[in-house]
């Protein structure tokens, strides 16, 4: 084991991706000699080269399009959108093009392309670059979509996605750009698409999240300890597809159920997992199930604003409380 920080682990697992398999490429918006706008793809053109390592135009519909004929042609691209915000910018490719090509082929084209992109949450960038999308796409047939909330994990299903055949959403905090964890040595160590991770076993309250909010769950978790409720920490990891068993035998063995999500409650992967829970396990619930999540309003630019914007670990310790208590 290693101890990288969230980025490097990042690096580390294109480095090693594009060492195993010539087809992998990657490109986008200063990807290579710039070594990425927060150094992701640092040093990778100067060691694979400027042909497999590509600066691209300022266009997410053409880093896109470009990914997805990559694909089709036998290639193994990854396509970086600068932020989560900009994807919007691509999503004709990516959900028209991308999630369909395999079906309306029947079959003859798989499309093994990876997307990265960059959540800008918690770091004051405002309304523009902050948002939480991961539902719009975790909609979409044709499509997978994992987030990494450790270094580890961020390595492990990078690397997943990459050898995996169909299309893969993988998102990144920069929220987490900077933290720290052991991540293996093992260059075929990877996490596996579709298996939420515990991180913490409880018995009283189970907490669902991912992302960003991840660590503040599990602030929270310690936070609970210490009133007397034992909670247990799911993190997601993999929002498409979801692993639903971990979720609901947590669930109906704590009794308990609360959602913890960066996006805003409408339509989002929390709603996703209150129904699932609904439909599966209501016999088992103590209390109804609680999603935590922001404000149904754009994300603020001031730094003090977005912290309020944002449930924060006591706000979910506090919510937490409250409903085992009742």
């Amino acid at each position: 084991m290693r101890s990288l920080k969230y980025w490097q682990a990042i690096n580390t697992a294109l480095a090693e991706e594009l060492e195993r398999d010539e087809r992998v490429c990657v490109f986008g918006e200063d990807v290579g000699e710039a070594g990425g706008p927060f150094g992701a793809t640092m040093r990778l053109q100067e060691r694979f080269g400027e042909w497999r390592v590509r600066d691209t135009p300022i266009s997410e519909a053409v880093i896109m399009g470009t990914a997805v004929g990559a694909a089709m042609a036998g290639m193994r691209p990854i396509g970086e959108i600068m932020f989560f915000d900009f994807l919007t910018l691509a999503m004709d490719q990516l959900v028209n093009q991308a999630a369909k090509m395999t079906y309306m082929s029947n079959g003859e084209y798989h499309l093994p392309l990876v997307v990265r992109t960059l959540c800008g949450a918690h770091r004051g960038s405002g309304p523009q670059h902050s948002q939480n999308l991961e539902a719009w796409i975790a909609a979409v047939p044709g499509l997978k979509v994992v987030w990494g909330s450790t270094p580890a994990d961020a390595r492990g299903l990078l690397k997943s996605a990459v050898r995996d055949d169909d299309p893969v959403v993988v998102i990144e905090s920069t929220a987490l750009w900077a933290t720290r964890g052991e991540v293996s040595e093992d260059p075929d160590d990877v996490v596996p698409i579709g298996s939420a991770a515990i991180r913490r076993t409880g018995a009283d309250v189970t907490l669902v999240s991912w992302g960003a909010a991840m660590p503040r769950a599990l602030a929270a978790a310690d936070a609970l300890e210490a009133a007397g409720v034992s909670p247990e920490v799911i993190d997601l990891r993999s929002l498409l597809p979801l692993d639903a068993a971990t979720v609901l035998e947590s669930a109906s063995r704590t009794g308990r159920l609360v959602v913890v999500q960066d996006a805003t409650a409408p339509c989002g992967v929390g709603s996703e997992v209150a129904a699932l829970a609904a439909e599966h396990i209501f016999g088992d619930l103590r209390a109804p199930v609680l999603r935590l999540t922001p404000p149904f309003a754009p994300v603020p630019s001031a730094r003090h604003l977005e912290e309020l914007y944002y449930p924060q670990s006591a706000d979910i310790s506090d919510s937490v409380l409250k409903l085992c208590n009742a």
